[in-house]
């Protein structure tokens, strides 16, 4: 019998309490990973590794509390990544936040923080399981997204941290080669996570303008097949993964899509969308989205 394409392999994923941190931990596990599961989440990092090991056998997961913008936390986890299971293979660099409202009228600290998490977050994340994954002659999955390549008003901070993780993944590609180090970057469109829903019941602005968005961009994929998408990534070692695949058409234009023809489409709605957003967000009298662990953090 073929071992499953994972079977034996230790992976690390960050942001794996829920979503597609956690859809991607269950699938690896389901084709023979071992998971170390890092978060923000602790009660819901037990129960899926209580899960997976009920699912897969005792000792498929390890579940950590770390914030990946705290280098000491995310030491920890590797160290008991490590004293569990010997080796790191894969890291998932997957936490991310998105914060509400524009630079102009928004909290500059939620708009700071969404980068300190989405791209310093990475940044940490990588130099802290760089030494295994080198031994391993590993991969990493960086997850960036659509944004890097496609800015939307009102995402200011999200898209400059997205692209920020695209070009890093590509710098780090050529520092890790001759380690025997892969290095991929994932570039999903909406994804039907907590961060996408909340978006969407918090603003109608992003409603109206979510209806107004072209094919590929203008579609919400599952959870579920983002993290197949993932997982194929994991597996064959991917340079970039699109999530649908049609993002990759995205990709290619990026430079009519940010050029000035673009520019005047886009900002015709934006004159009065982003006013709308701004009032919304106002009223909202919060940040980040409900299910954000910054929300609940910052209520405790």
């Amino acid at each position: 019998m073929t071992p499953p394409p994972l079977s034996g392999q230790v992976v690390l994923v960050t942001g794996a309490a829920r979503g597609i941190g956690e859809y991607t931990a269950r699938l690896a596990a389901a084709r023979g990973a071992r998971l170390a599961l890092a978060g923000l989440e602790p009660d819901r990092l037990r129960l899926l590794a209580d899960e997976l090991d009920a699912a897969h056998g005792d000792g498929t997961a390890a579940w950590f509390a770390a914030d990946v913008t705290d280098s000491a936390a995310l030491d920890r986890a590797v160290a008991g990544t490590l004293a569990a299971f010997g080796r790191i293979d894969a890291v998932v660099a997957n936490a991310g936040v998105a914060s509400l409202g524009t630079v102009a009228t928004g909290d500059i600290g939620a708009l700071a923080r969404t980068v300190e998490v989405n791209l310093i977050g990475v940044m940490r994340t990588v130099a802290a399981t760089a030494a295994p994954v080198i031994a391993a002659r590993g991969y990493y999955l960086l997850v960036s997204s659509t944004a890097a390549f496609a800015a939307l008003p009102g995402m200011s901070a999200y898209c400059a941290a997205k692209a920020g993780v695209e070009h890093f993944g590509t710098a780090l590609r050529l520092e890790l080669a001759h380690h025997g180090v892969g290095v991929g970057t994932a570039h999903p469109g909406w994804i039907d996570t907590d961060l996408v829903r909340d978006a969407r019941a918090d603003l109608p602005s992003f409603r109206d303008s979510f209806r107004t968005m072209p094919w590929p961009v203008g579609s919400i994929t599952s959870v579920e097949r983002c993290a197949r998408a993932f997982v194929r990534g994991i597996e064959r070692r991917r340079r970039r993964v699109y999530v649908p695949r049609s993002i990759a058409g995205v990709h290619w234009l990026r430079t009519l899509v940010n050029s000035r023809l673009a520019d005047a489409l886009v900002g015709r709605r934006s004159r009065t969308l982003v006013p709308r957003m701004e009032q919304e967000v106002a009223a909202l009298g919060r940040s980040f989205g409900v299910h954000s662990t910054e929300t609940r953090e910052g209520a405790a």
